[in-house]
């Protein structure tokens, strides 16, 4: 069996993604707003200062508790997933970047980041840049490190701006 490799499943992903079935009247009743530009206006930072066991939490005003805790808790069922690890902060970012865009119109997805256990003075530099890089994200309303059975502090779950 041949695997396809992520260049082709991204150009077939963006291709279907853009294109909205009608319905039998002509109408395009899968999304009301038009997709917007992967984001490429972010900060990239020098050094780790999140540990890889802490928590981390984030939430722009507005944002309901009861969605802090749905991710908290893990209460999401089949969440669109990124894994970062061994990714260099650039190639991470450019990666949330067109991820993010790809999934722009799921409620939720999960990033996993890990726990930098290979980082200097135990502070995480990947998981400090995808916690920068989710704050500046104009889709990312909040964020949550996910319960030990989704990754725990080495994964989030991200609420996107439907």
């Amino acid at each position: 069996m041949n695997k396809i490799d992520k260049e082709d499943s991204l150009l077939f992903r963006d291709t279907v993604d853009t294109q909205a079935p009608l319905d039998k009247d002509g109408v395009n009743r899968t999304h009301n707003s038009k997709r917007k530009p992967a984001f490429t206006e972010y900060n990239t930072i020098i050094d780790g200062t999140i540990a890889g066991e802490e928590v981390i939490s984030y939430a722009k005003n507005g944002v309901s508790g009861k969605m802090i805790n749905k991710m908290k808790r893990g209460h999401i069922d089949n969440v669109s997933e990124l894994d970062l690890h061994g990714y260099t902060l650039q190639q991470a970012c450019e990666s949330l970047a067109e991820f993010i865009y790809h999934k722009q119109f799921e409620q939720f997805v999960r990033i996993i980041h890990g726990k930098g256990y290979r980082s200097d003075n135990g502070m995480s530099v990947l998981k400090t840049q995808v916690a920068s890089f989710l704050k500046q994200h104009p889709q990312v309303l909040a964020f949550h490190s996910c319960p030990p059975k989704d990754g725990g502090t080495g994964a989030v779950f991200v609420l996107l701006k439907q």
